[in-house]
């Protein structure tokens, strides 16, 4: 038997060459592999002896030769193979043991050139783990360090290892390689600043972590990270506390965050079932935990809250006497984490730059039957050229500073969505209702019931597409709404304006709509 041993991860490559050797596995080795393996001591032929070729090109060319391939891929039960590679002094290679130059690596570090990343792109490594998969029957083909102790096991038992093994070493080959190719092609297209949807789409993720389930217990879940830097995301956390995320944790905080990354200013999102359920800013971060609290106090319960400042003790104290999922934040007094690992279930994260908001050319991804649906994200607010005041009354400072942070909050309500604020504060939400006056209703009704008849009086209203009728306009007016912000683009705007005329209400159109399905 021989094994051909070319790798770059060289994780417990000694140990596994020590123990072929031991079982009469004769070795073939290449480049930095082959010296690594004879400093050890281990007896090992250099790649040339067999292919009678010289390494060249900087190493570019060393295992690409019809005396490697042919002795990878020729089919042992077949006659004329065997023949064959007899004729031509072909020797059978047995073991392919190959993992490849470390391109992800390389484009993950800071500032790589070009011609660094396309150096690193492997091609004789690829193209072995190739041909040694597609002869899965006579070849045992490796990729991961972590198989090397299953192999050698079945060798000892067995003295070869199982078509089943074989089978399921050849699956990870190829799940291998289309991550590596998807990754070169992904870096290729940032480099070209391409950024329109392609023909064909190829995506590669890594799993973080398996989960218990997914959305509900009978459903199986994983979650899964982007390849490259993703500062201020949910995937690089830090969890300093609590049980592992759930499915709901992640995908609850992550729709948190992006709303969250909206501001600047200190603020805090609280967010249950992937809706905010209250949103405060403020000059300083406890105020902001304030407002968002008292936005609503029911259902923040098994919630998730999400801030852009350091928590305080005052604000763990507060946290810590009611029930939470999840707190991220960027970082945490000494005293307010002591005091919220108490709560050993409490899920807390720290993100080291927060605010970071998400490439503007990510993809949103959605799965539908037999496909997906692929958007890029609603990276935009509003465009402040396209902001038109339609109305008589035109709005105080005050109550343009709440339009502009209700229209944010908005943005990240389920649609039909709505959101009324007062002071930098959410003071009723209405969200996924499937027309819009409900929507309102919804919003005041909330709002009045959990913070107080008056909750409404002088605030001002967000809506995330336009006013079909003139109904919503008559409903904020009962609740004493002074400003309404929406994209405008109905071919009722004019109702709606005359209805806000009739009553005192300034109205504002953003010429974009957020929904949010």
């Amino acid at each position: 038997m021989r094994a051909l041993i070319s790798v770059s991860d060289k994780t417990g490559i000694v140990g596994f060459a020590k123990d072929l050797l031991a079982l009469g596995v004769d070795i073939v080795s290449t480049g930095g592999t082959y010296s690594k393996l004879k400093e050890e001591g281990i007896k090992v032929r250099e790649i040339s002896e067999v292919t009678g070729f010289p390494e060249c090109l900087d190493g570019r060319v060393k295992t690409l030769h019809p005396k490697v391939h042919a002795g990878i891929l020729a089919i042992r039960e077949n006659v004329q193979h065997m023949d064959q590679i007899k004729e031509l002094e072909v020797e059978t290679i047995d073991f392919v043991i190959v993992n490849l130059y470390p391109f992800k690596e390389t484009i993950l570090k800071e500032n790589v050139t070009r011609s660094e990343a396309v150096e690193n792109i492997d091609i004789g490594g690829p193209t072995m783990l190739r041909s040694a998969a597609k002869n899965y029957q006579d070849v045992t083909v490796v990729v991961d360090p972590d198989d090397y102790s299953k192999v050698i096991q079945e060798l000892r038992k067995n003295k070869s290892v199982s078509l089943e093994t074989k089978f399921h070493l050849m699956q990870k080959v190829f799940v291998h390689t289309s991550n590596y190719d998807t990754m070169i092609a992904d870096f290729i297209k940032k480099e070209r600043k391409d950024f329109d949807l392609p023909t064909t789409l190829t995506l590669t993720y890594e799993k973080v972590q398996d989960m218990r389930y997914g959305e509900n217990p009978h459903q199986k879940g994983a979650f899964y990270r982007e390849i490259g830097k993703r500062i201020g995301s949910l995937v690089d956390a830090i969890q300093l506390n609590g049980k592992e995320l759930s499915f709901n944790n992640i995908n609850d905080t992550n729709g948190a965050l992006e709303l969250l990354k909206e501001f600047t200013e200190p603020t805090v999102v609280a967010c249950k079932h992937g809706n905010p359920c209250g949103v405060g800013s403020a000059d300083n971060i406890y105020t902001a935990w304030d407002k968002a609290f008292r936005s609503d106090k029911v259902s923040i319960f098994g919630g998730i809250v999400v801030l852009n400042r350091q928590v305080t003790y005052d604000i763990a104290k507060e946290m810590s006497e009611i029930f939470l999922e999840v707190i991220v934040a960027p970082s945490f007094e000494k005293e307010a984490i002591d005091l919220l690992k108490t709560k050993k279930n409490l899920r807390i994260l720290q993100i080291d730059k927060i605010e970071k908001p998400q490439d503007e050319n990510s993809y949103d991804l959605k799965k539908v039957n037999g496909g997906l649906i692929v958007q890029t994200i609603d990276s935009k607010l509003l465009n402040k050229d396209d902001l038109k005041i339609v109305t008589d009354r035109e709005p105080t400072n005050s109550e343009m500073d709440d339009l502009l942070f209700a229209w944010k909050v908005v943005k990240y309500v389920k649609s039909n969505g709505i959101a009324l604020a007062k002071n930098m504060q959410t003071v009723g939400i209405g969200p996924g209702q499937v027309n819009r006056i409900w929507a309102t209703k919804q919003s005041i009704e909330h709002g009045q019931e959990l913070i107080g008849m008056d909750a409404t009086k002088g605030a001002v209203l967000a809506s995330d597409a336009f006013f079909p009728f003139d109904d919503c306009v008559e409903v904020a007016h009962q609740a004493g709404i002074k400003a309404i912000i929406q994209p405008g683009g109905s071919i009722r705007d004019e109702d709606s304006i005359k209805k806000c005329n009739e009553y005192g209400i300034t109205m504002v159109f953003t010429g974009m709509r957020h929904f949010k399905h």
